[in-house]
């Protein structure tokens, strides 16, 4: 395990238009940049692009499928990126079936190959969905090899 910050955690609330994507994609960059300024973990680059990757997916499904604003929340636990989007939408999505004809939705199935653990929780008034990841490409013994 590679020793990383005691726990470090930020939150955000991402309004309805559609730049809240691209800044929530930034705002994630910035948090993985401050967490290695202030704790020093390595973040490697790859885990910065998946952290971005699953930011993007998770944030454009609540954009699209839920009415009101979105919360977002980053929390680093040793060697994890927790990544957790909640929104007002009470329908819990679920991964499709693989089809390669089909055009978009892909989004969920995506998470869930790139990530350690993907869980999709009812909260009163809407979901939260929590990807997590390794912040290393280093493999480990409680997740997929990276």
């Amino acid at each position: 395990m590679v020793p990383g910050p005691p726990h470090s955690k930020a939150c955000v609330v991402l309004d309805g238009d559609d730049s809240c994507i691209a800044f929530a994609r930034h705002w994630t960059v910035d948090y993985l940049t401050q967490l290695k300024d202030d704790h020093g973990p390595a973040v490697s680059e790859r885990a910065r692009d998946l952290a971005q990757l699953v930011v993007s997916e998770l944030v454009t499904n609540a954009y699209k499928h839920a009415p009101g604003p979105a919360r977002m929340e980053l929390h680093a636990t040793g060697d994890r990126l927790h990544i957790t989007v909640c929104d007002s939408q009470p329908v819990l999505p679920s991964a499709r079936a693989a089809d390669p004809e089909r055009v978009g939705q892909h989004g969920l199935e995506i998470v869930a190959a790139i990530t350690d653990s993907l869980d999709i929780q009812p909260e009163a008034g809407g979901k939260c969905i929590t990807a997590r990841l390794p912040l290393t490409d280093t493999p480990t013994t409680t997740g997929k090899a990276v």
